[in-house]
């Protein structure tokens, strides 16, 4: 069981037409979607990073109308998280569990959004806190993102297991815990706020979970490195996320030269579109890549 995507967001907000009209403009060759519905998309995007996929904060949104009380479920949630570290392990492992939890808004606000346990802990290591990484994401809490080292087929055997990235299981939850204001998504759909980033990534990496899409990225020497990569048959196809419309980058070309992607795909503000092999799909439409 996954928190709500953003399609069944939609649902539980009764916007099924728009819903509809995403996956058709996605089916139909990326045929760009009416400008009036891509902004609304874009605001329902903005309020999926608010509230979230969990049941019970879209529940209280609903009958409330109101940012300011989904924090009620939410504290309740994590409060439930902590209780269950307590509850399930001993408790120094308990402690080491929540200082990672809590550093995840911290790693994701690096420039290198790679897990370095030196945050949670200075002189932090793997041995030290490696159990505490694996409980949470057996619990489901968080989303381990593993590095490939090369992007042949099948992607799995070139795992770098030393290297991954974390991401929270529910955005609603990193923005809460992040303590990002939620106005800061309700009134400009690009910022310079680099921490939008991450929540971007967050969101892709949530939803590609929900559709059991393995979540794998790639960086070469420091120089480009992809958000996601997706192995579909005998090809991957690099994913590249971007916090708005800015969306100029020359990772994509250098993997798909690389590896010889037959495409590529770079989400983000942007409208649905197609050029130069690349596939431009709007945040809001993450859940229609299969």
């Amino acid at each position: 069981m996954y928190p709500f995507d953003y399609e069944e967001f939609l649902w539980a907000f009764a916007k099924n037409r728009l819903a509809d009209e995403i996956q058709n403009c996605y089916d139909d060759g990326l045929k760009p979607l009416p400008q009036s519905l891509h902004q609304l998309a874009l605001e329902m995007y903005n309020h999926y990073c608010i509230i979230g996929g969990m049941p019970a904060v879209i529940t209280d949104f609903l009958e409330n109308n109101s940012f300011l009380t989904i924090k009620n479920p939410q504290t309740q949630i994590l409060n439930e998280y902590i209780a269950d570290m307590a509850k399930y392990a001993t408790h120094a492992t308990a402690v080491k569990i929540r200082s990672c939890y809590n550093s995840i808004p911290t790693q994701l606000a690096k420039e290198n959004k790679k897990f370095q346990y030196k945050v949670v802990q200075k002189g932090g290591t793997a041995s030290i806190f490696g159990e505490a990484i694996e409980w949470l994401q057996s619990a489901g809490i968080v989303l381990k993102c593993q590095k490939l080292e090369h992007a042949f087929i099948p992607v799995k055997a070139y795992q770098d297991f030393s290297d991954f990235k974390l991401y929270m299981s529910d955005i609603g939850m990193l923005t809460m815990h992040s303590g990002l204001p939620a106005q800061m998504l309700i009134t400009s759909i690009d910022t310079s706020n680099t921490f939008m980033g991450s929540i971007a990534e967050n969101f892709v990496a949530q939803t590609f979970t929900a559709k059991s899409i393995p979540l794998f990225y790639w960086k070469s020497n420091d120089t480009a490195e992809i958000d996601f990569v997706i192995q579909h048959d005998e090809h991957v196809i690099p994913v590249e996320v971007k916090k708005g419309i800015r969306t100029r980058s020359g990772s994509l070309a250098l993997f798909a030269k690389k590896y010889h992607s037959r495409c590529a795909i770079r989400i983000s503000q942007k409208n649905f579109g197609f050029e130069n092999g690349i596939k431009s799909v709007p945040l809001y439409a993450a859940h229609c890549i299969r």
